[in-house]
C-alpha cells in the first residue's frame, strides 16, 4: 500500500482515461463531417456517440466484474485492441448503419476493458494517499477531453475524417497496450467474494440508487455542450478550431476540480463536495443560454469544467465511503450505467429539443432543467465521515 507500484497503477488508469475519453468526448469535431458524408440529420449524427457511449458505460459493470475476478490486465489488454480495430474498421464504412457497429461496438466495447478495471484498482493500492492517487488517476480524462479533439480537429482539417479514425485508433492501440502492462490488481482485492455479491442488491440500496439517479440526470445535461457546443460556437462566428476548443476549454479545466479533490473533499466531506459540484454544472448551462459572444462561450466551459472535473473525481470516493473498498470494480461499473442511460437519452432528445425550437436554445434549457434534477435527486442525501467503509452493505 502506498508505494510506487501503486503510483505505476495511477500511471496507467491516467494513461487509459485519457486515451478513452479523449477518443470519445472528440466525436463533437466529426460530427459535421459525418453528418455531411452520409446525408444525415444532426439526431441521426449524434447517435454515433450514443450508441458508443450505451455500449460504453453500459457494458462497464460486466468489465468492472470480470476485471475484481480474474485481474485487469487481461481485461484492458483486449479492450486496446478492440477499440484501436472499432475506428479502423470506422474508416471504411459507406452507410450510417455500419459505421454505429464499427464506431459504435468498437469503441464502446474497448473504452469499456480500458477505463474501469485501472481506475478501480488504484482504490486498493493506497490507505493514506488515496484521495490524492484517485484524483490524478481522474485528471486523465480532463487531460484527454482537452487534448485530444483539437488534435482531432486539426488532422480532419487535413486529411479527412476517415483517416483521421485511422490514426487515432492506432495511437490509442499502443498507449492502451503500454497501460495493460503497468495496471496490477491491487495487495487485497477481493476477488474471492464477487459471486457471493450479486449487482441487483446495489440497486436495492437508497444511498446508490439516489447517487445514480442524481449521475444519470446531471450527465444527460453534461452531454449536451460536448455534442452541441462546437457546432453552436461555429454557427455564432467562431472556427472550427475555435469551437473544439471550448470542449478541449471544459477538459482542461476540469483537470484542476480533480487535482484538489482531496484536500477539499477531506475538510468538507466528499458527499457534500459532490453535491456544490453537481449544483455548479447545473448552472452553468444557464451561462450558456444567456452568452452573448465568445469570451462568455469561455466562461461557461471554465465553470461547467470545474464542477464537472471535481464531480467525476468524487465519484470512487463517495463510492468507497458508502460500499467500502471490497469489489469496487462491480461498483463502479454498476454505478456508470447510468451514464450510458445518460448517453442513450441525452443527444437524441437535445437534438429534438434543437430541432423543435430551430435554434440550440431548446437543447441549452434541456440541459438546464436535467442539471437542476440532478442535483435535487441528492439534495437530501446524508453526509458521514469519510472513510467510514460500509463494505457489509454492497
Amino acid at each position: 500500500m502506498d508505494t510506487g507500484r501503486g503510483w505505476l497503477v495511477v500511471a496507467a488508469a491516467f494513461s487509459s482515461s485519457f486515451v478513452v475519453f479523449g477518443v470519445v468526448y472528440s466525436f463533437g469535431v466529426f460530427l459535421q463531417p459525418i453528418a455531411a458524408e452520409f446525408h444525415a440529420d444532426p439526431t441521426a449524427a449524434s447517435a454515433f456517440f450514443s450508441i458508443t457511449a450505451v455500449v460504453y458505460y453500459g457494458l462497464g459493470a460486466f468489465a468492472g466484474r470480470a476485471a475484481d475476478r480474474f485481474g485487469p490486465r487481461a481485461i484492458v489488454a483486449a479492450g486496446a485492441a478492440i477499440l484501436g480495430l472499432g475506428l479502423g474498421l470506422t474508416a471504411l464504412v459507406h452507410q450510417i448503419w455500419a459505421g454505429y457497429l464499427t464506431y459504435g461496438l468498437g469503441v464502446g466495447i474497448g473504452g469499456a476493458c480500458c477505463y474501469v478495471p485501472p481506475l478501480a484498482s488504484v482504490g486498493g493500492w493506497f490507505d493514506k494517499h488515496r484521495n490524492t492517487a484517485l484524483g490524478v488517476a481522474a485528471t486523465g480524462t480532463g487531460a484527454g477531453t482537452m487534448a485530444v479533439p483539437p488534435i482531432a480537429a486539426a488532422l480532419i482539417h487535413h486529411f479527412g475524417w476517415r483517416l483521421t479514425d485511422v490514426i487515432l485508433g492506432a495511437a490509442a492501440a499502443i498507449i492502451l497496450i503500454g497501460c495493460a502492462v503497468m495496471v496490477r490488481s491491487p495487495p487485497s482485492s477481493g476477488r474471492a467474494d464477487v459471486a457471493r455479491r450479486p449487482l441487483r442488491r446495489l440497486f436495492r440500496q437508497r444511498e446508490f440508487l439516489l447517487l445514480y439517479l442524481s449521475w444519470a440526470l446531471a450527465t444527460t445535461a453534461l452531454f449536451v455542450p460536448f455534442v452541441f457546443l462546437p457546432a453552436f460556437a461555429r454557427d455564432h462566428g467562431a472556427s472550427d478550431i475555435a469551437g473544439a476548443a471550448l470542449v478541449s476549454l471544459i477538459g482542461g479545466t476540469s483537470i484542476a476540480g480533480r487535482l484538489v479533490l482531496g484536500p477539499i473533499g477531506d475538510r468538507a466531506g466528499v458527499l457534500r463536495l459532490f453535491k456544490i459540484t453537481t449544483l455548479t454544472m447545473a448552472l452553468s448551462y444557464a451561462i450558456w443560454l444567456f452568452s452573448s459572444s465568445y469570451a462568455w462561450l469561455v466562461v461557461f466551459a471554465v465553470v461547467l469544467g470545474a464542477g464537472y472535473g471535481s464531480r467525476i473525481a468524487a465519484v470512487p470516493a463517495v463510492l468507497i465511503e458508502f460500499f467500502g473498498l471490497d469489489n469496487l470494480g462491480t461498483t463502479l461499473g454498476a454505478f456508470f450505467t447510468a451514464t450510458g442511460l445518460a448517453a442513450l437519452v441525452g443527444p437524441p432528445l437535445a437534438g429534438i429539443a434543437v430541432d423543435l425550437s430551430s435554434s440550440y436554445d431548446g437543447g441549452i434549457l434541456f440541459a438546464l432543467a436535467t442539471g437542476l434534477l440532478g442535483f435535487a435527486a441528492i439534495a437530501a442525501l446524508r453526509s458521514e465521515p469519510f472513510g467510514r467503509h460500509r463494505s457489509d452493505r454492497a
